[in-house]
């Protein structure tokens, strides 16, 4: 009887045990499941991290293809041999500058044509290079080498002895900012629909990953934008959904004066052009060149 008493107790105990150890493995496996998920998501992500940033697409057309006269399609050798492929155009008028144009992160230079018409029937001269890895461009995009071919396009234009404006164009106003405040003889910047960093748009979009240490391009702006001695302008549309407009706002507090930020009401990310863009850029440089 003790025996059988016994028994039924340790059996009794056994099947109150089974539940929280079956709970206990399913719950681990979940944990497994997820962690790996986790990992390989995150893998992906860092191996691919400049698949989501630089985003070069379709042909380089011909300036004449596009109704442009008077520019030169040059290809510029860069200091590790790498050439890329450069549109360039003197000023038509007496004094006026030279736009050093850095483009977005999609398409190529020649898809900005429309504005490059703009900048040219103004009389002022164009330097617009193509991203390495982009249609026409030979290597491989990249922060580093980015902002290192900036400062060469930026020294072989200034030698002609043009005021320059350095334009950088959403991804390309990273690429401006650095240049310009590596080069006190620039005359303008303009920061079209800028980010205060790449890493701070990746911390909003993936808060889930560890992006401090997983991004390889930060592009910090906003570190860089205050060593800048040119006047700063910036544009940034209200409906930008791409690049919120509060970067614009926070970048233009990380900018010394003098400095002015322009809020497009209803603005896009790629429709500032069609918004007076260009309007604001003339304005600008008649307020802070011509008129000092």
């Amino acid at each position: 009887m003790t025996q059988t008493g016994s028994g039924s107790a340790e059996q009794a105990l056994n099947k109150t045990g089974r539940p929280g150890r079956t709970l206990w493995k399913a719950v681990s496996r979940v944990a497994v499941i997820a962690g790996i998920a986790y990992a390989m998501a995150a893998g992906y992500m860092y191996f691919n991290q400049r698949s989501f940033i630089f985003v070069p697409t379709g042909e380089l057309s011909k300036p004449d293809e596009k109704g442009l006269s008077g520019i030169t399609v040059e290809t510029a050798a860069m200091a590790d041999g790498t050439k890329v492929t450069v549109w360039h155009a003197p000023p038509a008028a007496e004094g006026a500058p030279t736009v050093l144009y850095f483009h977005g992160n999609s398409a190529n230079v020649s898809s900005r044509w429309k504005r490059f018409k703009q900048i040219l029937d103004s009389g002022f001269g164009l330097y617009a290079p193509s991203y390495r890895g982009y249609a026409g461009s030979e290597g491989s995009p990249s922060e580093e080498a980015l902002i290192s071919d900036g400062l060469e396009h930026f020294d072989r234009m200034a030698a002609s002895g043009t005021p320059v404006i350095v334009h950088g164009e959403s991804l390309g106003s990273g690429v401006a900012a650095a240049v310009a405040a590596e080069r006190s003889q620039t005359d303008l910047v303009v920061l079209e629909a800028p980010y205060t960093a790449l890493i701070d748009m990746a911390w909003d979009r993936y808060p889930w990953l560890p992006v401090g240490l997983m991004m390889s391009d930060p592009m910090a702006t906003r570190d860089r934008v205050g060593k800048i001695a040119a006047p700063v302008l910036i544009v940034h549309g209200t409906e930008d959904r791409v690049i919120p407009v509060e970067h614009g706002r926070r970048l233009y507090e990380f900018a010394k004066d003098p400095r002015q930020l322009v809020i497009v009401e209803g603005g896009g990310h790629s429709n500032l052009w069609s918004n007076g863009m260009w309007d604001f850029v003339l304005a600008a440089w008649v307020k802070w060149r011509e008129g000092s």
